[in-house]
């Protein structure tokens, strides 16, 4: 009776498994894609891969843009012919139920070295678009310490402000 039943569910359970590959294989399409307009400074194929109410968070925490924002922030570096160039390195990537949202995270080899990507896509008119995408910088634990000096003198004023505006 096993081996009856297992010999009927295998098939749609090879189904699902090649239709995640290829629903991972096109956000990965879209993410590469997305990554080497960036390195190409095609400004149009690498805004045309965000929603229209997309966010990007940068690397700095003043850095939390819509889309608009990071156009107009990102419009000079592109028209110089020189944006920015990340390689994923690794990427890992998850689906809701009815498979119309993913969140992944991703290793990059940047000019800062090694960052950590994540973010979130919807699958709108056929196509998956970017919602929303975090760049981090990764530091070592053993060199959180060295960091925090480096970085309090610059953050202080702003966790102050940010402290304040809670209140």
């Amino acid at each position: 009776m096993k081996k009856i039943l297992l010999f009927i569910l295998f098939p749609f359970w090879v189904t699902n498994v090649n239709a995640q590959d290829n629903l991972k294989a096109q956000i990965n399409m879209t993410l590469d894609g997305w990554h080497k307009a960036a390195a190409e400074a095609n400004y149009n194929n690498y805004f045309d891969a965000l929603t229209d109410d997309a966010v990007f968070i940068g690397t700095d925490a003043t850095e939390n843009w819509t889309k608009s924002a990071f156009q107009a922030y990102a419009k000079p570096h592109f028209d110089k012919g020189k944006a920015w160039s990340f390689t994923a390195l690794e990427r890992h990537i998850y689906f809701s139920q009815d498979k119309k949202i993913a969140w992944f995270n991703e290793l990059l080899d940047t000019r800062m070295k090694i960052c950590r990507g994540s973010g979130v896509l919807v699958f709108v008119n056929n196509q998956w678009k970017i919602k929303h995408y975090v760049l981090s910088m990764t530091i070592p634990n053993d060199s959180t310490d060295e960091i925090i000096k480096i970085k309090s003198p610059i953050e202080d004023a702003l966790l102050s402000n940010l402290k304040n505006k809670k209140k």
